[in-house]
């Protein structure tokens, strides 16, 4: 566990709730042995160049959160060096509230799934919306995805922590279990040409 993350993370009322329930000690010795992590490392930037979705939440002026699923090419959000992140708004839905959001607030929640090796990435940064520049629009964009371009988002990483995989269902994409299936396919193709040598 990250120190970053739990002085983000870790408010007195947080710390209060984990007095009442008994674990404020579990977690202090945890941050006591903890490094501070708000740096991307080889580890996490697998992990994301890896994902074609994250969960990204806001908060407006009036304390409300959001919520919302952002989809893509696997690689769509770009790891732009260590502690930044970028990667394009594609045009789709027309409320923006987590643009508007994020011109009052510039803080910003990504949660990262992988859900068939029951992983999970969280990443607290602040992020700026571009809405004029082309050339950086064109740098992170995915030519090979129809999709209408709308602005850019870049983060700048403030902390990270990974969860633990308990109460993560498995579950795989259709691309996951195509590459599962290509051993079976091949020992059926096996199997057939014996088959056809053993009844000619």
């Amino acid at each position: 566990m990250a120190r970053q993350f739990t002085k983000i993370a870790f408010t007195d009322k947080v710390k209060e709730v984990q007095e009442h329930y008994g674990s404020r000690e579990m977690y202090e010795n945890v941050v006591k042995r903890g490094v501070s992590e708000d740096s991307l490392t080889e580890r996490e930037i697998d992990f994301i160049n890896a994902r074609d979705s994250f969960y990204m939440g806001t908060v407006n002026s009036k304390g409300w959160p959001y919520i919302q699923f952002r989809g893509g090419p696997k690689g769509f959000l770009k790891v732009l060096d260590e502690k930044t992140l970028g990667f394009v708004d594609f045009q789709g839905n027309l409320q923006y509230l987590s643009v508007g959001n994020l011109l009052e607030n510039d803080r910003v929640f990504l949660f990262l799934m992988d859900y068939a090796h029951r992983k999970r990435l969280k990443i607290w940064g602040q992020s700026q919306v571009i809405d004029d520049n082309p050339e950086l629009l064109t740098q992170l964009a995915e030519p090979d995805y129809e999709a209408e371009l709308g602005r850019v988002f870049i983060i700048k990483i403030k902390a990270l922590d990974w969860n633990c995989p308990q109460h993560i269902p498995i579950r795989y994409s259709e691309e996951e279990v195509e590459e599962m299936m290509v051993p079976l396919q091949i020992k059926i193709k096996e199997l057939e040409a014996k088959l056809a040598k053993l009844s000619s």
